[in-house]
């Protein structure tokens, strides 16, 4: 099944859709999709079928998210605490995921043409090395890509996230690329998986349960104290530089013009510490992908090779 599909919309479809597109629509939506093996026990068949038609009904929405003109979504397709389950449930749920990103590199005529680009956001290290291939040739052959994006929450949980960027903050720190003053919640948020698209309009879970399950908590949470946070990096600021002037003043006070002279320039200081943190960050990021692709294009040979000269 494809993941784009190209199929018309049915006429109640397109009349909903025209319903709904004359009120405000939001820019991102992001989906729990839950429910594939309750599904599966009412209609009495295995879990993985369950599993493939949660995949089939995905493509679906997402038909309806470019109709609509959401051009952002998320989705929650496999928690770290998926590997909990059973080793046949998990085993079957990777070998979906193989063959649904084998599948996505063979649409790439489709994906250009939508401009999606595929954003695969977990701790990808858990995962057999084969997938790891297969997801990173993905994100790296849609990279380019602007239209509309796809953001895959694959081996992830919203704790691990978190941690993850915490660590990353300490590796910054550890490479002198930031001061452990330069750490804030605003760093954090730049920090996460997610740093590259704007926190969620809406959050659907499609079983019809409410729990959030441990799914972009930094993110939802986030939206309700984005001006605190402005006033508390605010305030860290002038707390080091007071003890920056302190440090450098040699018992002499200074007027109010040269205190605001150091404030700007320490804060112009900390903000280029950041972008080059950051950008040193993407780096990293970029390369783990990167390399992961490459070695996936020279497996794709190896095995082409080995084929057509059986």
């Amino acid at each position: 099944m494809s993941w784009i599909r190209e199929t018309e919309l049915r006429l109640i479809e397109r009349l909903t859709a025209n319903i709904l597109k004359a009120g405000p629509m939001p820019k991102h939506v992001a989906f729990i999709m839950d429910g594939n093996r309750r599904y599966a026990q009412k209609r009495h068949v295995e879990r993985q079928e369950g599993h493939t038609q949660g995949f089939d009904k995905l493509a679906e929405t997402l038909r309806w998210c470019l109709n609509l003109g959401i051009h952002e979504v998320t989705v929650y397709a496999f928690s770290i605490e998926n590997f909990k389950r059973s080793r046949e449930e998990v085993d079957g749920l990777i070998e979906l995921a193989k063959q649904k990103f084998s599948r996505l590199l063979m649409e790439q005529e489709n994906l250009e043409k939508h401009g999606v680009c595929i954003r695969v956001l977990g701790d990808l290290t858990l995962l057999p090395e084969d997938l790891q291939q297969l997801i990173a040739k993905a994100v790296v052959s849609t990279r380019a890509h602007n239209k509309c994006f796809l953001n895959v929450c694959f081996a992830y949980t919203s704790r691990h996230e978190i941690a993850n960027a915490v660590k990353e903050m300490a590796w910054g720190v550890e490479q002198g690329l930031i001061k452990s003053s330069d750490v804030s919640e605003g760093l954090l948020s730049q920090c996460l998986y997610s740093s590259n698209s704007p926190n969620p309009d809406l959050l659907i879970r499609t079983s019809g349960e409410v729990r959030l399950s441990d799914f972009l908590l930094w993110q939802k949470a986030r939206e309700l104290h984005k001006e605190s946070q402005v006033l508390q990096q605010m305030e860290a600021d002038r707390t080091c530089v007071t003890e920056l002037l302190q440090h450098r003043g040699n018992g002499k006070p200074m007027d109010a013009q040269s205190r605001q002279t150091v404030l700007l320039n320490y804060t112009a200081s900390r903000e280029e510490r950041v972008r080059c943190f950051l950008n040193a960050l993407q780096h990293k990021r970029d390369t783990f992908f990167n390399d992961l692709s490459s070695q996936a294009v020279v497996a794709l040979n190896f095995f082409f090779f080995i084929f057509t000269n059986l």
